[in-house]
């Protein structure tokens, strides 16, 4: 018989994470391997519990994520997005306190892209009189 499962898509700066979440004990599997060997700052664990947190869910669910591209923060917010999302097609009624928190919204920062002349995106040369 097919396991029921929820699915929902996460991206921040430029990490994508594909986001399963299948009735459990509150596993989180990332690329394969434990959340806690995965990422290895206790703040962005915490930074992807906060679905569970907001809609009192932790625990209930097992996540499987593939995420790709970017750093551990990218990595974290995406997981983030993406577990909210699968919440939504857990139960729309987690709409309201999703919502509240900001955790439906795409976070758009992105990286400034380098302009000509400039080192970086807006850090010249030091400036020299002769």
């Amino acid at each position: 018989m097919a396991q029921v499962q929820y699915s929902g898509t996460g991206r921040r700066k430029n990490s994508t994470a594909r986001v399963r979440l299948v009735p459990g004990t509150g596993k989180i599997t990332m690329n394969g391997k434990d959340i806690t060997e995965y990422i290895p700052f206790a703040n962005l664990r915490e930074v992807v519990l906060q679905p569970f947190d907001a809609t009192e869910t932790k625990g209930n669910y097992d996540v499987l994520v593939n995420v790709r591209g970017g750093g551990f923060s990218g990595q974290a917010g995406a997981t983030r997005h993406g577990i909210a999302r699968a919440l939504l097609n857990v139960d729309p009624d987690f709409r309201g306190p999703l919502k509240r928190a900001g955790l439906l919204t795409r976070d758009a920062r992105m990286k400034e892209r380098k302009k000509p002349g400039l080192k970086k995106a807006r850090k010249a040369s030091q400036f020299s009189k002769r």
